[in-house]
């Protein structure tokens, strides 16, 4: 009785053909059961006495048990879809059934006033709750059973050996659905775990056959066609030798929906749930990123937020994480207006919508940013707005100049100005003893950022990672783009590798480093190892069916200000570790805000000058920018 007032006020539901269809066995259930009860009670015989007493009191009985187990939902209850907590629920309607037909016969027929109705035995109550359990129960389990294992042997359509790794609460939903739908059968041959104690035992009624790492054994072995692999699950270097072992063994590998996905797919219909092929984020998958919950709220929640390029791949991915921890405000601040709207159509369709502002502004507009922060007033501002494209910066140093350095400067002082608390500035591995002039512009940003952070209340930080995987005009589109064109995929050197980081990894570890950072700091994050580019593009060549036959890889040569590696310290800098284990700390000598103004000042005068005379005196006024053999010819 607490489990039934634990549930609160049951709603009446809608009496639709199919909860009629469902009240109707039922009903027949009812009677056989009571029958059943009769006859068990009298050592299984028939005879005139109860037969008349059976015959007198099933109608109220059945009209009793209809009552409460349609107040309980039991007739709305899927009897394909029927799971543990249905049978739950089926034991206690059941027993308050037998509750309220012990209450009438006890207090009511008792007393005689109702001479017309006969009394029913105890020990039948009893027994015809044994039986509607027993009964209903297993009818629901035989029709799942039935769905599930027999119909799709007789579907007509050949059934594919299907092998799951992960015997979890995912595998057992992908594994329920995969083998009741009708489009594409599936026998699950087993599942494939890590946790040992499930080794050698069944788990959902389906073999666990020891541990992930055996897949391509049992490929072979089984005649495997299909191995699932649930998403996330496994890191890209793990990955990466599962697919290509079970492939080598003649299985097509599949990716299943997270348990994320799944819980926004319709459940009721199985089809929802689409198996896709593999992609590259699978084959690059990291570890997942555990964040501090409890620190990036402080942070976040209450505040008004600004994301400078809300529009683009990383300042709207910032936005979305952000919103996770409930600002008061968040300002979408991006110049790009066609960007710009995507952004705003989708947080204007979640529900409840969400507090923010779409704002059209460059960041290097003076009087539009002061605007904003005067009328908004935010406390904390995520910078991601950038020029990042490195050739066209070659092309047009000015304008990386403009929006990198000076837009940055800009930004810090109205920061300042405005009392703003938190200001975080997002570098790039290309400021790292850079070779073109949008690392250079970037190394600038940071060194005035840090420079500005002593001199200021703000709480300036740095955070500096590399490539995030499928941004806007990155490689893997290019590479896909060309791909579906027949080739060829054109790639700059042999011999060039970048780090790559999956877009919400880097955004999680944005907002970490934000909450972790005391202000002047540049924190860095972890990529693990670097990638060759051609390694890239033959796992999409054989991601997409084909061969490095069938699409040919051309070498085109570095392009201006382009690096064969890329590098996220300087020489000078001390990496040292912090209490996230994928961000870390670059320590070395700041730079003094004197000398970083004279230099801003000093490329503001060459500002309006032909490309070659921007980039000579970036050159003359950073160090570290590197000789390019090619600056003669590009000028």
């Amino acid at each position: 009785m607490n489990y039934l007032l634990s549930q609160g006020p049951i709603p009446l539901r809608r009496l639709s053909k199919r909860a009629l269809g469902l009240m109707l066995a039922h009903t027949l259930v009812f009677a056989f059961s009571f029958f059943i009860a009769f006859f068990t009670r009298n050592d299984f015989q028939i005879d005139g006495q109860w037969l008349a007493i059976y015959t007198a009191s099933v109608g109220g009985v059945i009209f009793l048990k209809t009552v409460v187990f349609y107040v309980l939902g039991q007739c709305h209850v899927s009897w394909r879809r029927v799971a543990f907590g249905d049978l739950t629920n089926l034991l206690w309607a059941s027993t308050l059934s037998m509750l309220v037909l012990a209450a009438i016969d006890g207090l009511l027929l008792s007393t005689g006033r109702f001479p017309f109705v006969p009394r029913v035995p105890r020990s039948v109550i009893l027994l015809d709750w044994a039986a509607t359990i027993l009964l209903i129960g297993g009818i629901r389990a035989l029709w799942r059973s039935f769905h599930e294992e027999l119909r799709p042997l007789f579907s007509g359509q050949p059934a594919r050996a299907a092998l799951i790794l992960g015997a979890n609460q995912t595998g057992e939903m992908i594994a329920r659905n995969l083998m009741t739908t009708s489009q594409n059968p599936y026998y699950i041959v087993g599942f494939l775990d890590d946790d040992v104690t499930l080794h050698n035992s069944r788990f959902a009624g389906i073999d666990v056959l020891g541990p992930i790492d055996r897949a391509g054994v049992e490929v072979a072995r089984r005649q495997v066609d299909d191995v699932l692999i649930q998403s996330g699950m496994l890191t890209g270097k793990r990955f990466r030798r599962i697919f290509d072992e079970c492939t080598e063994a003649g299985a097509t590998v599949k990716v299943l929906p997270a348990i994320d996905e799944l819980l926004g797919s319709d459940g009721r219909d199985p089809s929802h749930v689409k198996l896709r092929s593999v992609e590259i984020k699978d084959l690059l998958r990291r570890e997942p990123v555990k964040l501090d919950n409890s620190a990036v709220r402080r942070l976040v929640e209450g505040r008004t937020v600004m994301v400078t390029g809300a529009g683009g791949s990383i300042g709207s991915e910032i936005c979305r994480q952000v919103l996770r921890y409930e600002p008061r405000r968040l300002l979408l601040v991006e110049r790009g207006e066609n960007a710009l709207f995507l952004v705003e159509q989708e947080f204007s369709r979640l529900d409840p919508r969400p507090p923010f502002e779409p704002l059209i502004a460059d960041i290097g507009d003076e009087e539009r940013m002061d605007q904003i922060m005067t009328i908004y007033k935010p406390e904390v501002v995520f910078h991601a707005a950038a020029h990042k494209h490195v050739p066209m910066m070659e092309w047009n140093p000015a304008e990386a100049i403009k929006n990198n350095s000076l837009g940055t400067r800009l930004l810090a002082r109205l920061a300042d100005k405005h009392g703003v608390r938190e200001f975080v500035s997002i570098s790039t591995d290309k400021a790292v003893q850079p070779t073109s002039v949008m690392g250079c512009s970037k190394l600038i940003a940071e060194r005035y950022v840090q420079a500005f952070s002593k001199e200021s209340k703000t709480r300036f930080i740095v955070v500096r990672f590399g490539n995030v995987l499928g941004s806007n005009g990155s490689v893997v589109p290019t590479f896909q783009e060309q791909i579906r064109r027949g080739g060829p995929i054109t790639i700059t050197h042999p011999d060039i590798e970048r780090y790559f980081m999956m877009i919400p990894e880097a955004s999680q570890l944005v907002l970490q480093a934000a909450a972790m950072g005391l202000g002047g700091e540049i924190f860095v994050l972890d990529m693990g190892e670097s990638l060759k580019i051609v390694d890239l593009a033959r796992d999409l060549i054989a991601l997409s069916g084909l061969g490095e036959d069938d699409i040919e890889i051309e070498f085109t040569g570095l392009r201006p200000g382009e690096k064969l590696y890329e590098e996220l310290y300087f020489d000078d800098e001390r990496r040292v570790g912090t209490s996230h284990p994928k961000v870390f700390c670059a320590m070395h000598r700041p730079a003094e805000l004197a000398d970083v103004e004279a230099l801003l000042d000093e490329l503001l005068e060459v500002i309006d000058e032909p490309p070659g005379v921007v980039r000579a005196r970036l050159r003359d006024l950073v160090p570290e920018y590197g000789n390019d053999p090619r600056e003669q010819s590009n000028a």
